[in-house]
């Protein structure tokens, strides 16, 4: 049998909640992604609790709340412990995502399921990974190996490869198959045949627009309501597809010559917008190759001014604006208190670029018709004074008296361990009691700073005398010196980022205002919250801008990849169902869409055998470069070596002429550019390249049948017997390896 696998959904199958997928393979237990919504009701994790305690490693493939928001609460209160995966702006960007979230829901309400320590807690445990590398895991894990693929929809975003023993499992959710400004398309095209594909079916039922067509309607409509005097909200994600949307309003806004202010009001977005400028690889050839010509980053922003308060958005001029506010749900954030304000105006536009999340504020003002009324909490944290303050420092004290007495009693029994009653009167014992440090003199959380300085005798406790600290040097000395470990001396990584990551996720460490004076505020306040009933005279206006492929797309690529398993994950009942059926007729036999708590079973129904290469076969081989590989034809008989191991052995009679074998994969736009490069004139005409006069090359073959892509066609020349005929032919035997 092949690689055993087994899939468990934890969340998100048959509905749109959070995803979360436990996957096993040969007993190691992967968690794909541990997804959270903007209501974050820890009843949705109730499945990962069962199971957290078990889990060996996680992925995580984008850095929104969908995909990673319940990661501090699971590492804080389920038990989840295990080292985390994911690329370099899945992690940054999540992280400012969970800081966001958090700072939001603490102007609002008393939130208590995580902290700003735990977020940070949770993210020092992640290791970062660069598209298309292999890491290979140890331990328990020894013979998978992971690794990260371009997925589209946001930066950084990740197709998982998990491969053992030759076998792939590809988790593939979110993707987006189009080239954007920002990001390129999804490399999921690239994989043929996998053991197990395990996607999303969130789209099957969508198709978009052009993306010109869009964005001229997007532009105008946001045009149309600025002239005529009113404000247009756009309620966005944190650090996710708001940047696709930012850079389509620079350049509307250059094309356009428009002056109207644009405003990105996050918490974090002077974070976020540092932390974007550093991830030009990560983005778009394109802005790569523009990049290169011009030094100019894309993301030095022109038009859209960068705010973490919304006191400064209240002090801008006067006239029509464009907000992007957090969050996208209008659950919380500076979003919702925006639409509470411009509502009731008919001359402003809420303006959605993405289906709101089940039963939100945003999903409610997305219905057809949309509602003429809604009633909201709208809710502020306020200073305590007079009789509530009093009550408050009179509580901080009662429970420093106790803890001071706590300590006390703690101390007094040390001393009595070591018989050290008959010194209390000694004026020289000083109270260790208060020698404690506070956790914030220890350094911010996680530990940034090292050094302790405690003021007064510290008695050992061992010793009952009063003395100085006394330490023992124990240090190595040789003729130079004392002999000192330079590692010592080297801040880590992750020490530094720590640093950075409290003064609000700024590249220099610097510490947003707005984020900062919650951070650091210490006065004593409390939630004051009241419901109302908000008139919604304003435009409401949907556009799909979420940057997934759509149902004709995705049904494409899976007939393209062909795996020999697939299982349906995330999308409503409706859509999952469709995808299904179209897949059992046009994809493959075997396809899955489980339910929550249920484990498949999709182990490869391949028979895989290891064999060792022996030295007398391998001495005779000759390998020939194509590409990153090294290719040889091989005759060989299995055989058992002394360890009664399989091995390939060579065969003791000559073996058989085989016909001669074409290997490599070539795309007829490789072929080309590669001739145009050899001065031939080359052009697609009726889906094939015609090569000069006389010559043309086409693929036939089906490109979707089960078996995989493009080993099913063949390029054919066609044409008279010339001299560019044999010219042409020679160039393309050049791109393959005959065997």
């Amino acid at each position: 049998m092949g690689t055993s696998v087994q899939v468990t959904p934890l969340c998100g199958v048959y509905n749109e909640n959070p995803l979360s997928y436990l996957v096993s393979i040969d007993g190691f237990n992967f968690l794909v992604d541990c997804g959270w919504n903007d209501h974050f009701d820890p009843s949705l994790l109730q499945p990962l609790s069962r199971v957290a305690s078990t889990i060996d490693a996680v992925l995580l493939s984008h850095a929104d709340t969908l995909h990673l928001g319940a990661l501090p609460y699971a590492m804080k209160q389920l038990g989840l412990s295990a080292p985390v995966y994911s690329t370099e702006p899945v992690y940054r960007l999540g992280l400012l995502t969970m800081y966001d979230q958090y700072l939001s829901r603490k102007q609002v309400s008393e939130f208590d399921l995580f902290t700003l320590d735990d977020i940070d807690s949770a993210f020092q445990s992640v290791t970062r990974l660069t598209y298309s590398q292999n890491h290979h895991l140890s331990g328990k894990g020894e013979g998978i190996v992971i690794a990260p693929h371009v997925a589209g929809h946001l930066l950084g975003g990740t197709v998982w490869k998990i491969t053992k023993d030759g076998e792939d499992v590809i988790y593939a959710v979110d993707f987006n198959h189009r080239k954007e400004r920002h990001l390129n398309g999804t490399a999921l095209g690239s994989f043929v045949r996998p053991a197990v594909l395990i996607t999303d079916a969130y789209n099957a039922l969508n198709n978009q627009p052009y993306r010109r067509q869009k964005d001229k309607e997007f532009g105008d409509i946001l045009k149309k309501t600025l002239r005529a005097g009113g404000n247009v909200l756009l309620p966005v994600d944190t650090a996710g597809r708001v940047l696709e949307l930012i850079l389509l309003l620079e350049s509307y806004w250059s094309d356009e010559n428009l002056n109207y202010p644009i405003y990105f009001l996050t918490y974090v977005a002077s974070s976020t917008i540092d932390y974007v400028k550093s991830f030009l690889e990560w983005m778009s050839d394109s802005i790569a190759k523009s990049f290169e010509k011009t030094r100019e980053n894309i993301f030095l922003l022109k038009y859209v001014t960068l705010l973490i308060n919304k006191t400064d958005l209240e002090n801008s001029p006067e006239g029509p604006k464009v907000v992007l506010a957090s969050m996208a749900s209008l659950e919380a954030g500076f979003s919702h208190d925006i639409f509470v304000e411009w509502a009731n105006d008919s001359k402003n536009l809420m303006l959605f670029t993405e289906r709101g999340q089940f039963a939100t504020l945003a999903r409610m003002l997305q219905a057809d018709p949309p509602p003429k009324a809604v009633k909201v909490v709208v809710s502020k944290r306020v200073p305590l004074v007079g009789e509530e303050l009093i009550a408050y420092e009179e509580e901080q004290d009662r429970i420093k008296k106790e803890a001071l007495k706590a300590s006390l009693m703690k101390e007094e029994e040390l001393k009595t361990s070591h018989g050290s009653d008959n010194n209390n009167s000694d004026p020289m014992v000083i109270d260790s009691g208060n020698n404690h440090v506070p956790p914030e003199v220890a350094g911010p959380r996680g530990g940034g700073y090292r050094d302790i300085f405690i003021d007064g005798f510290v008695p050992p406790s061992t010793s009952v005398a009063p003395m100085f600290p006394c330490y023992e040097n124990t240090s190595e000395w040789d003729d130079f010196g004392e002999v000192i470990n330079p590692d010592d001396y080297v801040i880590k990584d992750e020490d530094m980022n720590q640093i950075a990551m409290h003064g609000g996720g700024d590249i220099n460490g610097k510490l947003d205002e707005g984020a900062a004076s919650l951070i650091l505020d210490t006065k004593p306040s409390k939630v004051v919250s009241d419901e109302r009933t908000v008139q919604v005279k304003c435009l409401l206006v949907y556009m799909d801008f979420e940057g997934r492929s759509d149902g004709r797309s995705i049904k494409n690529i899976l007939s393209h990849v062909a795996p020999l398993k697939l299982v349906l994950v995330h999308g409503s009942a409706e859509a999952t169902e469709h995808l299904k059926q179209h897949c059992l007729k046009h994809v493959c036999p075997h396809v899955y869409a489980p339910q929550i708590d249920e484990t498949i079973d999709v182990t490869s129904d391949l028979c895989a055998y290891k064999v060792q290469l022996s030295e007398k076969l391998m001495s005779n081989v000759l390998f020939k470069k194509l590409g990153d590989y090294e290719v040889a034809w091989v005759d060989a008989v299995v055989g058992k070596t002394e360890s009664d191991t399989l091995s390939l052995l060579p065969v003791s009679e000559a073996a058989p002429p085989h016909k001669s074998v074409l290997v490599g994969d070539l795309k007829l736009a490789d072929i080309k550019q590669f001739l145009s490069g050899k001065g031939v004139q080359v052009e697609f005409a009726g889906g094939a390249l015609r090569c000069g006069e006389y010559v043309t090359l086409r693929k036939v073959g089906d490109a979707t049948q089960k078996g995989g892509g493009s080993g099913a066609q063949q390029i054919v020349i066609e044409g008279p017997l010339c001299e560019d005929y044999y010219k042409i032919r020679d160039y393309l035997y050049s791109q393959f390896y005959l065997l």
